[in-house]
């Protein structure tokens, strides 16, 4: 496959775009290299897209056979099916990342979800895959609770690249930034080279205006479909502010990278709005946009890319006000995302141990019976 003009010049307005998926049989067809040379240079992963792609093919049945029959538990299962995956993927991803000196061509990897509340456990899961993974190309994806973002510090601290995921509030992505910024600082005296860590703060948009226009009034109508592309356009503010700082300026002139905004949750639940709408008003330099099949085809096949994220702060802001003054608390449906998002994770987690522990005992018995 050739590149995509339209993903070629969105690279050229700053602006990577990473895919949203991953499955053995992507990566063994040739899918995921195609997706690659049409100017995708990243991947992101979450416990729902193994789900998906685990349970719902039989390219994994050999090795958790050959792995049940090892002793490994469900969970050891998986976590070497995904440790696979996502070596595979990173070596696909290898050449952008050496192309650009190590500021893209990442693929993202998550802790288990049911860690989100435990900072010792996020850390140490995330020290034990980054290094059976032993790609530099790889993230470790953190959910951004009050608990992960000392882990995200002491991570970035050692040198451990670091995906934050699940930011829905400008506050959240204060800390973030903060914790990014003091771990690449306590980095820095331990004789680290800051160069060699990089990190992206993904911020969650679709889900926004899902929460948001749920809950407008018939009144506040024309309010609807706004409310999470000023959120993003708030904070992709505050980066510029954050990153452009005497504090960050010190650490830039040492070579480190910025935390490059990631935009999340792009593809648009709503029909009535346009496919491609969270990726053509969220173009700006140094972002990610990370986008699941649909969103990227129809990207690919209609884009608009211009620069559109700058030069409307007022007016997302304004909307911002007007959507409090409609009787909606920003925090509160911000938090009530980040705990709809974390149990999203941990039910899909749970579902794949379940489908890997039902393989497992499946494949076993037929084994038997075949021997």
């Amino acid at each position: 496959m050739v590149q995509s003009p339209i993903l070629k010049k969105l690279s050229d307005l700053g602006q990577s775009v990473w895919y949203d998926n991953i499955s053995r049989e992507l990566i063994r067809n040739g899918g995921l290299g195609d997706i690659v040379a049409s100017g995708v240079t990243g991947l992101t992963s979450n416990p729902s897209i193994f789900e998906k792609s685990i349970s719902s093919s039989s390219i994994y049945d050999g090795d958790i056979e050959s792995l049940a029959r090892k002793g490994l538990e469900d969970e050891e299962i998986f976590e070497t099916l995904a440790i696979s995956d996502i070596q595979a993927a990173a070596d696909l991803l290898h050449g952008v990342y050496h192309a650009t000196a190590g500021s893209d061509g990442f693929v993202s990897l998550e802790v288990n979800p049911h860690l989100a509340m435990d900072t010792n456990g996020t850390i140490e899961e995330a020290r034990k895959l980054f290094g059976a993974v032993e790609r530099p190309n790889l993230m470790i994806k953190v959910p951004a609770t009050p608990e992960g973002i000392p882990a995200i510090k002491t991570l970035i601290s050692e040198g451990i690249n670091v995906n934050v995921t699940l930011i829905f509030s400008r506050e959240v992505y204060s800390a973030v930034r903060e914790a990014y910024i003091s771990g690449l600082e306590n980095l820095l005296e331990r004789g680290g080279d800051l160069g060699k860590v990089s990190s992206v703060a993904s911020f969650f948009v679709s889900r926004v205006d899902t929460a948001v226009d749920g809950c407008l009034e018939s009144a506040d109508r024309h309010l609807t479909g706004k409310s999470a592309i000023a959120n993003a356009k708030a904070a992709y503010s505050d980066f510029r502010r954050t990153f452009a700082s005497d504090r960050y300026r010190m650490l830039l002139n040492r070579g480190s990278k910025v935390q490059r905004p990631l935009w999340a949750s792009t593809s648009v639940k709503n029909p009535d709005f346009s496919d491609v709408m969270y990726v053509d008003s969220l173009i700006g330099r140094d972002t990610v946009n990370t986008m699941p099949d649909v969103t990227l085809e129809a990207y690919v096949d209609h884009g608009q890319p211009n620069l559109s994220i700058e030069g409307s702060l007022e007016e997302s802001l304004s909307h911002l006000d007007m959507i409090e003054a409609a009787g909606i608390d920003m925090e509160l449906v911000t938090d009530m995302l980040l705990a709809d998002g974390l149990k999203a994770f941990s039910d899909s987690y749970d579902q794949l141990i379940k489908n890997i522990s039902q393989k497992r005992k499946s494949l076993l018995v037929e084994q038997q019976s075949s021997d």
